[in-house]
């Protein structure tokens, strides 16, 4: 055999080495692809005698088309009854007693989580019972209606809360058409009419093996839990293609231009005002996602320019600015309770201010410094409890990469004050926005907000 033919050799056995190495893991992480696509993490935490297993699909309100908005969250309710292996929920939750489980799940806009948290001494156990919750679900009729109750209570809960009203409304005004691709509770009625044929064909699109990541955290040591895993999912088949390339999700229309509007609701008893802007995703601007938690930070403190302006000078009660890391455009919100009795002040401060954001002396070296600071120690804390921190690694995972996670701290401290005001500059300071305003009847009829909540004043 020829040196070249020798090296070529070596490359390929060594290729899915190779690529793990891309993700430089804490010393006691570990990651494997198993033959037919999944993803396994293991995290080795002894510090009780528990294990974390958690099934993480990339699916949620971002794959929903209106007919299909709130079905990926009524596959979290499923979840959790019958399948294959368990002929009805009292079985499913048996079972759960005897393992000593506590189980959840959650629905986001990127990804749907599914976990158990058990004894040690259970964790094989555990994972074939995953296994049978996650391969072989039965959807059952009956079962199914009677989750609508459970649905109602949280439609219910949600609705009681005017926030939500607002949130709704800004959701439309932000994402248009494609409002359900950006609605992870759903459509009730969407919910209500499921039936088990739906149910299918949502898990014959994502719920495969190579669009998995299987994670295990706790007392645990990675050989012996990648060995049973192949054991019990190796013979789980890939599905053969890539759901994202054969279904693929739609971009999102940048805003044209500024849009208000005004939310009645005799439940908020202060004045609300959300403004939100399209920002940076993962796939097309990585950097500025870095930036923008800096810089969310430092407004968010009660030294910031913002706050000043708002808070201390009367003219807001709070103030509070977030940008929420997403791979198919991540919104930026602003959210202001205005005084009472200054709403069109403090409506004119606010967009002073935002003309103001990427000033030189808007932010100093010190708070860019401390910002940088703080959120490394609370990405280090996120690890802390094995339970919380799988469902840290899964939403980055999904809504970026393992090795987006791994690096945070070291991108993080890279971040300058250019890059600040360029991500002020692209996404802000005179950039198109959605503004709402939640207000009472009565203090609208007083203080009429249609004269200036709008993008002319």
């Amino acid at each position: 055999m020829n040196k070249k033919n020798q090296l070529l050799l070596l490359f390929v056995a060594l290729f899915p080495v190779l690529l793990h190495a891309q993700s430089k893991l804490p010393d006691n992480m570990f990651l494997r692809t198993l033959p037919n696509g999944m993803d396994v993490l293991v995290i080795e935490d002894n510090s009780v005698p528990l294990a974390t297993i958690m099934i993480t699909c990339k699916n949620g309100s971002y794959t929903e088309t209106p007919k299909f908005n709130g079905l990926s969250h009524l596959y979290e309710h499923m979840f959790f009854k019958a399948n294959k292996d368990y002929s009805s929920q009292e079985e499913f939750l048996n079972r759960v007693n005897e393992l000593g489980i506590k189980f959840n799940g959650s629905t986001t806009y990127e990804n749907v989580n599914y976990y158990f948290t058990l004894p040690k001494f259970n964790l094989a156990a555990g994972l074939t019972f995953m296994n049978s919750a996650i391969r072989y679900p039965m959807f059952d009729k009956r079962e199914m209606a009677g989750e609508n109750d459970v649905v109602d209570g949280e439609f219910q809960r949600h609705e009681s809360s005017p926030m939500f009203a607002l949130s709704d409304a800004m959701d439309h005004h932000m994402w248009g058409d494609l409002y359900s691709r950006k609605n992870s509770i759903g459509n009730h009625e969407v919910i209500r009419m499921a039936t088990p044929d739906l149910m299918d064909s949502i898990k014959n699109k994502y719920y495969f093996p190579n669009n998995s990541l299987l994670t295990i955290a706790g007392d645990v040591e990675h050989e012996d839990v990648f060995n049973k895993v192949e054991q019990i999912y190796g013979s789980w088949k890939s599905s053969g293609f890539d759901p994202f390339k054969k279904w693929p999700i739609p971009e999102f229309k940048p805003l044209e231009k500024s849009d208000y509007f005004i939310v009645e609701s005799k439940l908020t008893q202060v004045p609300i005002v959300l403004i939100e802007w399209q920002g940076p995703d993962t796939r097309n601007d990585v950097n500025s996602t870095y930036a923008a938690d800096v810089f969310s930070y430092i407004l968010n403190q009660n030294s910031s320019t913002l706050k000043k302006a708002l808070v201390q000078s009367g003219l807001a009660l709070d103030v509070r600015i977030n940008y929420l890391t997403l791979k198919h455009v991540g919104p930026i919100t602003l959210l202001v309770v205005p005084n009472p009795n200054k709403i069109k002040e403090c409506m004119a401060e606010v967009k002073k201010q935002l003309t103001l954001m990427d000033n030189d002396n808007y932010v100093t070296d010190e708070q860019i410094e401390t910002a940088k600071q703080k959120l490394g120690i609370i990405r280090v804390r996120e690890e802390e409890v094995a339970s919380d921190f799988v469902q840290v690694l899964s939403f980055w995972w999904s809504s970026a990469s393992l090795d987006y996670f791994t690096t945070y701290n070291d991108r993080l401290n890279k971040a300058t004050r250019a890059d600040l005001q360029s991500y002020v500059r692209k996404y802000i300071k005179n950039k198109p926005y959605c503004a709402g305003l939640l207000i009472n009847p009565d203090l609208e009829a007083q203080v009429v907000p249609q004269n200036f909540f709008t993008a002319s004043n």
